[in-house]
């Protein structure tokens, strides 16, 4: 399931993250390697054929949602993991902050019933604060500076409806551990940040990825604390 990068691509993404850095525009970098990739998605270093392995994974281990259940996909990128929570039954929105990323999209699932949205995280519709049964977070986390931590995560666990969940996968580190990124793996500290607005973890499960590089990952369920 992990596919170490070519150095080349691994390059240009640290060099379009700096420069957006740079100008103190920490997620500027999306549009630019979108648009690059002119329609390849082998340039994109996160574009699957399909959707995620762990979301196909946990879907099968869950039935299908009650009826007009809304799931929101952060940063939903080229749409598989959007499409596949909308054949589970699902009523998918799906948001990315690149505007060539959602043209692309809509180019390859033009007959889609996914809302495919060009947004913004840290500025996003008031409405869709607790609007979602289900929040998908995959890997956007860790796309941004760890000065970003908590405004990242201030910015998704409003979006969890109070019954709702929050299914997040990302690359994780110890606490101690320093990284350069991107991608910048979560610490155990970071993830907790979720319990300030209520989110708990019920459950987790963890892999172990690569040969020549190995890379720890979760995938890791939140809920409200209930009573």
């Amino acid at each position: 399931m992990f596919e170490e990068k070519p150095l080349s691509m691994q390059n240009r993404v640290k060099t379009l993250a700096s420069e957006a850095q740079a100008q103190n525009q920490p997620y500027a970098w999306f549009e630019p390697l979108y648009a690059q990739a002119n329609g390849n998605a082998d340039q994109v270093p996160w574009a699957k054929s399909a959707a995620h392995p762990y979301l196909q994974a946990w879907l099968s281990e869950h039935p299908q949602p009650a009826a007009h259940s809304k799931a929101l996909v952060i940063g939903c990128g080229l749409g598989n993991d959007a499409e596949a929570l909308q054949a589970h039954g699902y009523q998918v929105t799906g948001f990315d902050v690149s505007p060539t990323a959602i043209a692309w999209c809509q180019q390859r699932f033009p007959n889609s019933a996914v809302d495919y949205q060009v947004a913004d995280l840290f500025h996003l519709d008031p409405s869709w604060n607790q609007a979602f049964d289900l929040v998908y977070e995959c890997r956007n986390i860790q796309a941004l500076p760890l000065n970003l931590r908590p405004q990242v995560v201030g910015a998704i666990a409003p979006l969890v409806a109070q019954t709702g969940q929050l299914l997040v996968v990302t690359r994780i580190r110890p606490d101690e551990q320093e990284c350069e990124g991107p991608p910048w793996p979560l610490s155990p500290l970071e993830l907790a940040e979720f319990e300030a607005y209520g989110l708990v973890e019920t459950d987790r499960a963890t892999f172990v990825e690569g040969e020549t590089v190995t890379v720890q990952q979760a995938r890791i369920l939140y809920q409200y604390a209930q009573g």
